[in-house]
């Protein structure tokens, strides 16, 4: 009885370690934009993620890495050469992946 009240418990702390997120909230602000966006993220704790831009055919266009605080982050995003049209935007730690799409005018 002992032994599966243990492994209950045990389960339990698992689950809920694993399925806590540590970056929350993920937005481009504004959206669509011309020639800049803020991406914006909420994490949980500081850390460094990876900022990457893909193309609608899967094709990475941008990577930056960056180190984010606690709260609520703010990361300029510029253009530069990317055409117009629909691009997703991800960012990444060691944990998880967190995504969403942005328009270039």
């Amino acid at each position: 009885m002992i032994k599966k009240v243990l492994f209950t418990l045990f389960l339990f702390t698992a689950t809920l370690a694993f399925s806590q997120k540590s970056l929350t909230k993920l937005s481009a602000a504004p959206n669509p934009f011309v020639n800049e966006t803020k991406i914006i993220v909420v994490s949980n704790s500081d850390q460094t993620i990876t900022l990457s831009i893909k193309n609608v055919l899967g094709k990475t266009v941008y990577t930056k890495r960056v180190k984010v605080k606690k709260g609520r982050n703010s990361i300029p995003f510029s253009r530069n050469n990317l055409r117009s049209g629909m691009y997703i935007y991800a960012i990444q730690n060691s944990r998880e992946l967190v995504s969403k799409r942005f328009v270039i005018k």
